[in-house]
């Protein structure tokens, strides 16, 4: 997983310098899985942004908050927000733009467990691991009684997956590691494995949301 942080750190480098930094999720026998573009996480909002933070009202810790987009908008709306992300390199420049951010993995010891009001899976982040039902059982053990996983999807009718892929960029490849991807109509089943109910799902400028609830 280091090798592969590696390019990932590289190709945030290369989006903080203002320049596109196109990151590729590929097979293993080099078919393009997912595309996505590093200098997106750079911007102060991408499209769809808005209505993504729209649940978020109360404590919000952003799972994977690469250069701390998400969590720099939840400050400015006066909502208390926490990224952790693996990557230093991420960490580093979430601080730099004075988003509260911490080196942390989600399946380790996360600062305020238990406490926060919602947990957020953006931009393809509910491919973590590579097992989004155990992901979404983290993340639900991580909130507070009431609390939600606001998490993206990808479109409806692309297809799910979890397979080993590599990070490519810049025509370097990492090594292989475990990835996934939860399509907005597969969301209710993964939801029901991890024993979640999807409150609602909702569309904005290309976008696929899904608010989840843990089961009473």
């Amino acid at each position: 997983m280091k090798a592969a942080l590696a390019v990932f750190g590289q190709a945030l480098a290369h989006a903080a310098s203002g320049q596109d930094s196109i990151v590729d999720f590929t097979s293993i026998t080099g078919d393009t899985l997912a595309r996505m573009n590093a200098a997106d996480w750079y911007s102060d909002s991408r499209p769809g942004d808005d209505a993504l933070l729209e649940p978020c009202h109360a404590s919000t810790l952003d799972v994977g908050c690469g250069p701390g987009r998400l969590v720099t908008a939840l400050a400015s709306r006066g909502v208390a927000a926490l990224g952790i992300d693996i990557s230093a390199e991420a960490v580093t420049e979430a601080l730099g733009r004075r988003a509260a951010a911490r080196l942390c993995d989600v399946f380790a010891d996360v600062p305020d467990a238990g406490w926060w009001g919602h947990a957020v899976l953006a931009d393809g982040n509910i491919g973590i691991g590579g097992h989004p039902v155990r992901l979404l059982c983290r993340c639900a053990a991580l909130l507070r009684p009431g609390g939600t996983i606001v998490a993206e999807t990808s479109a409806p009718g692309s297809g799910s997956w979890r397979h080993p892929v590599r990070l490519r960029h810049n025509g370097f490849d990492s090594p292989p590691f475990w990835w996934a991807a939860v399509a907005a109509d597969d969301i209710p089943a993964v939801a029901r494995e991890a024993n979640l109910t999807v409150a609602r799902q909702w569309a904005a400028t290309g976008r696929w949301f899904a608010e989840l609830l843990p089961q009473t």
